[in-house]
């Protein structure tokens, strides 16, 4: 199949090339995480357009080759008139650029973009869940009351027959009621990395372990369990040093307070610095990567670069995490909620280098099997293709 010859949306221009466009909520979310998957659609002679609130990174997703159109939402807001706003707008710029897909990233997209799809007459969809957010980590009956209607609205009016599912672990399909194997279903590995661009790097020197959180600064991310098994770990003689990189997201509401934030700082070896750029100089920095997540990932991106780099990686056992680290090879998984059992293990890691440089190593080769940015590029062309082929 060439791109010439695939049908476009109804009312598109005949003789173009087929145009996806991508919703998300945030022009950074889409720079930090998702720019590899515009690049394969360019590879495939696809127009690209990328439908997203525009803050700092316009040029960055620009320089892929796509257009980027703004749209003001803010995703804090639950206002049921604020959405059907949304909506309403969205669905305006869907009339008007009639992609023949549209891709949307992460949950809030696909229920604002599915509606807004379903109204534009875009058939041809992706439902692109990177994993339930907070609502993932809610193991109270308001978690379950949300997952079920969440559920029930993607598998029910959003839905058709030409929908495809992304995922990035099978634990989400599995939430969504479909199977790994199901035909409409891909799953990829995260976003993918660029192996050239995360390095291994010699160990930091130094009797003291280095521990570093990189996430956003979370209730959810479990950055407190982190800190508090720093404690648990120095108080049994361990020499530990923790550093937490990362800002609270003020549209999130499980933002850690800065305040909180600079009281963690204030404590013996713990630092906070804060939002980074340079993820691959923390890595050279480090010798452990922590991620104490409550739940609710896709497949952290923050465990593939720090992977990437060759380091020991230590999380806990919820949906995503458990996907790439292998407990006792790449690094070693903790209950989720347990300070005391991360604590155990940076114990152990702190008198134990040989076994921290063996999971770094074995975080490489992890990486290299199926999680770089070409793996994902692969699966999410094969995808396109089979959605553009598919005739109305």
């Amino acid at each position: 199949m060439t791109v010439d010859s695939v049908p476009h949306a109804d009312g598109a221009p005949v003789g173009r090339a087929p145009l996806l466009a991508f919703l998300i909520t945030e022009d950074w979310f889409f720079a930090s995480h998702f720019l590899p998957m515009a690049r394969a659609a360019r590879e495939m002679g696809l127009d690209v357009i990328i439908i997203t609130r525009v803050r700092e990174h316009r040029a960055a997703l620009e320089a892929t080759g796509a257009r980027v159109i703004a749209l003001e939402a803010e995703r804090r807001s639950l206002n049921p008139l604020a959405v059907l706003a949304n909506v309403a707008r969205l669905t305006a710029i869907l009339k008007r650029e009639k992609p023949d897909i549209l891709h949307m990233v992460a949950l809030r997209s696909i229920l604002v973009g599915g509606a807004a799809a379903r109204r534009a007459g875009v058939a041809r969809r992706v439902f692109a869940l990177t994993g339930l957010g907070f609502l993932g980590a809610r193991k109270d009956a308001l978690g379950t009351h949300a997952a079920r209607a969440i559920r029930a609205l993607v598998r029910g009016p959003l839905e058709n027959a030409r929908t495809r599912y992304l995922f990035e672990n099978p634990d989400d399909a599995a939430g969504l009621d479909l199977a790994p194997d199901d035909p409409r279903v891909v799953i990829v590995g995260g976003a993918g990395v660029d192996p050239e661009q995360f390095t291994p790097a010699p160990q930091p020197g130094g009797p003291t372990l280095r521990v570093a959180v990189v996430a956003r600064m979370l209730w959810s991310k479990g950055v407190d369990l982190a800190v508090e098994a720093t404690r648990l770990a120095q108080a049994r003689g361990a020499d530990v040093a923790l550093s937490l990189y990362g800002a609270p997201d003020p549209s999130n509401p499980r933002a850690i307070p800065e305040q909180t934030l600079r009281e963690w700082n204030a404590r013996p070896g713990v630092t906070w610095h804060g939002r980074t750029s340079d993820i691959a100089g923390v890595w050279r920095d480090h010798h452990v990567a922590l991620l104490p997540s409550r739940g609710g990932e896709g497949l952290p991106r923050t465990l593939l670069e720090a992977a990437a780099c060759g380091r020991a990686i230590v999380t806990t056992d919820v949906p995503g995490c458990r996907l790439f680290v292998r407990d006792g090879v790449e690094g070693f998984i903790a209950p989720p909620d347990d300070a005391a059992a991360l604590a155990d293990i940076l114990v152990r890691l702190a008198g134990d280098r040989d076994r921290v440089l063996a999971c770094g190593a074995a975080a490489r080769e992890r990486l290299l099997s199926g999680f770089t940015e070409r793996h994902v590029m692969a699966r999410v062309k094969a995808m396109y293709a089979d959605l553009l082929d598919a005739r109305p």
